[in-house]
């Protein structure tokens, strides 16, 4: 007979426990699930939307004080105090913006009182023009008509339109308040900015994390107050020279002046800007002149310059480390327009340059940065 098995000896106490071969490994992180991504977002995206009333305010405040922050530092370096340097940038900007919209008023409102009787006789122009296409959809459809037996029903439609004589008190306050609280919040940004920062990066545990805290944000706060400033100064530019070619071309300085201001705000949003204005300048042109050829200059000589600051001057003076994809540019313009309309596009661009520079310096995220190329 075969003797009975051995056990096993018992484990001595005195000896360690062996440890498992992955419990030194860490362990995966638990993923989100796709449902709960998409709640996530559509939540941010609402909230963006509901609150934009709080967020645009503090956003175009910050965008300002990005314009401003470079002047502010060449007066640091002249030995000017950081509060009465912010005061000096925020007077400056606001003197100017003032002398510029009392020179744009007039226009502005000359045009807001001509644009609806223009329109239609630019529609009676382009229908003249389509007559015979309309001609022949209409005996089309007359003949589809009277194939299906159908009579002639006409249908009146009546519009009302409810005049409040109220809203515009109402609008008025609220829009000077809004002005006063990005005033307001901008200068508050430029001086009291870099100590929120330097408290906030005070919470962080460790030296190591608040060293690298403070590189990344001094890195992102310079990089896109020189790019902010920078693109400005050249929609700026632009403005200013369709506003001479509009001058050469016998327009009012006045006028000039009011389309040189939206092509310079219109340069903000690519792509989208562009294609506002060519609609815009065509418009122009055709008030302006009686004659078709002369009416298509202003778009014509916009569309010129557009491409000589697009293709030349902006990849020339910002090189290609600001380049942003054109899909990427696009989807932005068409999410931030949406959310915000016309000041969503104004920002969109410089939120994108933010998110590529944060991206790029977060060790491990620098392929989404390049993804944004």
């Amino acid at each position: 007979m075969s003797a009975p098995p051995t056990p096993p000896p018992a484990p001595d106490p005195a000896e360690p426990l062996p440890v498992p071969i992955d419990a030194h490994l860490p362990r995966p992180r638990p993923r989100a699930s796709v449902a709960l991504l998409v709640l996530a977002t559509l939540a941010v995206g609402y909230t963006l939307w509901a609150a934009q009333a709080v967020i645009l305010p503090v956003l175009l405040a910050a965008f300002f004080a990005l314009i401003g922050n470079p002047l502010i530092r060449l007066l640091r370096r002249l030995y000017v105090p950081r509060f009465l340097a912010a005061l000096l940038v925020l007077c400056a900007g606001l003197a100017g913006t003032t002398a510029l919209a009392l020179q744009l008023v007039e226009p502005a409102a000359a045009w807001a009182e001509q644009a609806p009787r223009e329109a239609r006789k630019l529609g009676r122009q382009l229908q003249e023009l389509t007559r015979p296409m309309h001609e022949a959809n209409r005996l089309a459809e007359d003949m589809a008509r009277a194939a299906a037996g159908d009579g002639n029903r006409k249908v009146e439609v009546v519009r009302t339109r409810v005049d409040d004589p109220y809203a515009a008190l109402v609008r008025t306050p609220r829009l000077a308040v809004a002005v006063l609280a990005v005033a307001l919040l901008t200068f508050f940004f430029m001086v009291y900015g870099e100590n929120l920062q330097r408290n906030a990066i005070a919470l962080l545990p460790g030296r190591a994390q608040k060293k690298f805290t403070v590189e990344i944000l001094q890195s992102i706060e310079r990089e896109v107050s020189r790019y902010v400033l920078t693109i400005s100064v050249i929609n700026a530019v632009v403005g200013l020279a369709y506003a001479g070619i509009l001058v050469l071309l016998r327009f009012p300085v006045q006028e000039a002046l009011l389309w040189g201001t939206a092509v310079m705000l219109l340069n903000y949003a690519p792509y989208v800007g562009p294609l506002i204005g060519m609609c815009l300048m065509l418009l122009v042109g055709f008030v302006g002149f009686d004659d078709t050829w002369h009416a298509l200059l202003p778009a014509a000589l916009y569309l010129l310059l557009h491409t000589i600051e697009g293709q030349l001057v902006t990849p020339i003076v910002l090189g290609r480390r600001m380049a942003l994809s054109p899909l990427v540019l696009i989807l932005a313009l068409m999410l931030f327009g949406w959310l915000w309309g016309m000041i969503g596009l104004l920002l969109a661009v410089p939120l994108l340059v933010c998110v590529k520079l944060v991206l790029g310096q977060i060790e491990g995220m620098q392929g989404w940065g390049r993804l944004l190329e």
